[in-house]
């Protein structure tokens, strides 16, 4: 087994302090990020570092220079301070872009996230009035909205925020909707961990990127827009902003032209503050995957074993049984297409029932129809999925989310689509641990240590700390067969699991599954197409075809006795008989033989 690449460390704090590092590394973004914290800073303190008021004139000081009067920046045409009236102005100008851009992030960004993760009828209508607000003329908005409700700019810079949500959300749903669909969402959903708890730990590091860079964006129109219905008198006129400097400014600009200088530096600094700072933090965020080399770990010891199992009778070990199930998906035109036709299974604690079939036979839907995991538009049509005595299919979202990854696990077969490439390994081992078993993360890391001990992973510590990027793709299955059966369950559902892998690793993982299925006594599922698989592990076999189960039975049996056509051509297809090659024997092999390491 390959070892991992030099890994990162895998806990929060770093991976925050990484992102600071490679923050203040980027030149531009640490000098940025440096102006707008003496921005807000000179802002905040104002009254200590001028000892005018924004408000007082001064008649006789009336468009004085700089410099003349005590007025370091000079006054303007109704003799106000300018440097004060910039400060205490800066204040009225940043909350506002700070309002506008709260109510987009948290108004787009919300219905974003739900309408991209749930979708249905809440995405259609949220569409819609992202589509309305996305028409209306900003501007014409917020005069008219004046005429109503005065010239207060909290309440012009909350609806302008508003007109802004349509963006935010158009692009959080649009990025959500992509990421929805990956593995290792389903991965996560498969494990028990709640529709909430993957938005917020695994969608939310997609997101946050664009996020970031839309919200410069937003602060800085915000400004300007501020700014410009100052500059038109449109705003608060009792309150210092850089607007209404900017107005005062331009009335006097062929006799102190620098009054529209101050204003419109401030204006164009932070704007450009804004957006340099942004893109240097996205750079940041989606760099803290640096490689950094771990202190190699003592090896743990192995998960304990299951206890053994009692004389129960056959009923008794029952854990899944199948009965008419039925799926289909609901077509465009209104109709439904149905997939699988009244398949009944049943898979006993302590043993591996293989389902094997090509192609589009309907084994994948059946083994989602357990997990009640089936793709958008698909449902169960009928049938009962008996887990235990209770019916899966007739439970609550809450209650089937308890039911996966406590008592039933999922393996995949694409072992590195379902591994979230934001967290690292130990990350993503712990957190299911944390939701089912209730340990705290000291006693996860330690089982999870255990588990990738137990799974063959000779260097636990250093996998521990790794991303999935940085593990070979028979580790990374190691990984989730770890993950699968790190809350103890009694039925694996394994999706041919070994389709991605080499022989050299399919034989490794088939050997581990078969001594993880002994040892904690669960009951498997195992989707196939491979009859060397289901040879080598099932002890009873279901073949099926187009939605239908065409044959079952123990598989010495079915292997020595097969009885329906479609199962015949299944064997015929891997067990073609064909005339046995002779030896290689290369050219002039009648030379003498030289020794190993000559020439």
């Amino acid at each position: 087994m390959s070892d991992v690449a030099p890994t990162p460390a895998g806990s929060a704090a770093t991976a925050d302090r990484s992102v600071v590092r490679r923050l203040l590394h980027d030149p531009l973004g640490a000098v940025a990020l440096g102006f707008l914290a003496l921005v807000v800073l000179a802002v905040t303190f104002a009254p200590l570092l001028t000892p005018h008021d924004a408000t007082t004139a001064v008649i006789t000081d009336a468009l004085a220079a700089p410099g003349e009067g005590g007025h370091l920046l000079g006054a303007d045409s109704a003799g106000r301070d300018v440097w004060a009236r910039l400060l205490f102005g800066g204040r009225f100008s940043l909350l506002g872009a700070l309002l506008a851009l709260t109510v987009a992030v948290v108004v787009g960004g919300l219905s974003g996230l739900v309408a991209g993760y749930v979708g249905r009828w809440f995405d259609t209508l949220a569409s819609g009035a992202a589509a309305v607000l996305m028409a209306l003329p900003g501007i014409v908005v917020l005069l008219a909205a004046r005429s109503v409700i005065g010239p207060s700019a909290w309440w012009a810079m909350a609806i302008f925020g508003v007109l802004l949500s349509a963006s935010v959300f158009r692009l959080v749903r649009q990025t959500v909707q992509s990421v929805r669909g990956e593995l290792y969402v389903d991965a996560a959903r498969v494990a028990g961990l709640s529709d909430t708890r993957i938005v917020l730990r695994h969608v939310l590091r997609v997101v946050r990127a664009p996020i970031i860079i839309q919200a410069a964006f937003i602060a800085s129109v915000a400004i300007a827009v501020q700014a410009g219905l100052e500059f038109l008198g449109l705003g608060d006129l009792t309150l210092p902003t850089w607007g209404g400097m900017l107005n005062d400014g331009f009335s006097r600009i062929y006799q102190q032209p620098l009054l529209v200088v101050w204003p419109a530096l401030a204006i164009s600094l932070v704007c450009l503050a804004l957006t340099l700072v942004a893109n240097a933090l996205r750079d940041a965020l989606e760099g803290t995957g640096s490689a950094r080399r771990p202190r190699p770990a003592p090896a743990t010891s192995a998960v304990q074993a299951a206890p053994a199992p009692g004389a129960a009778s056959a009923d008794e070990r029952t854990i899944l049984q199948v009965e008419g199930l039925r799926v289909g998906y609901a077509m465009p035109d209104g109709t439904t297409t149905e997939v699988v036709h009244g398949v009944d299974l049943t898979v006993r604690r302590g043993e591996v029932v293989g389902l094997v079939g090509e192609s589009g036979s309907g084994k994948t839907q059946t083994a989602f129809s357990v997990l009640r995991l089936l793709p958008e538009g698909g449902a169960i049509l009928g049938g009962r999925v008996l887990w235990k005595g209770r019916d899966l299919a007739a439970l609550s979202a809450r209650e089937m989310t308890a039911v996966r990854g406590a008592q039933i696990a999922y393996v995949p077969q694409e072992p590195m689509s379902n591994l979230d490439p934001s967290f690292t390994i130990g990350s993503q081992l712990v957190e299911p641990m944390r939701v089912h078993l209730g340990l705290s993360r000291v006693q996860a890391r330690a089982r999870a240590l255990e588990l990738l001990d137990r799974v063959g992973i000779r260097r636990p510590e250093q996998v521990l700390r790794a991303y999935p990027h940085e593990v070979s793709g028979g580790m990374a299955q190691r990984v989730l067969i770890a993950g699968a059966i790190s809350c103890r369950p009694e039925l694996l559902i394994a999706d041919e699991p070994t389709t991605a892998l080499d022989m050299t690793v399919q034989a490794d993982i088939l050997d581990l599954l078969r001594d993880l299925q002994a040892e904690l006594d669960m009951g498997v599922l195992l989707v196939t197409h491979n009859f060397g698989v289901v040879a080598d592990l099932c002890d009873r076999v279901a073949v099926m075809q187009d939605g239908l189960v065409v044959e079952r039975g123990a598989t010495r049996d079915l292997f020595v006795a097969h009885e329906h056509p479609y199962t015949t051509q299944l064997f015929d297809a891997i067990l073609d008989p064909a005339q046995v090659r002779e030896p290689y024997r290369p050219p002039h092999a009648d030379a003498r033989p030289q020794e190993v390491g000559q020439p």
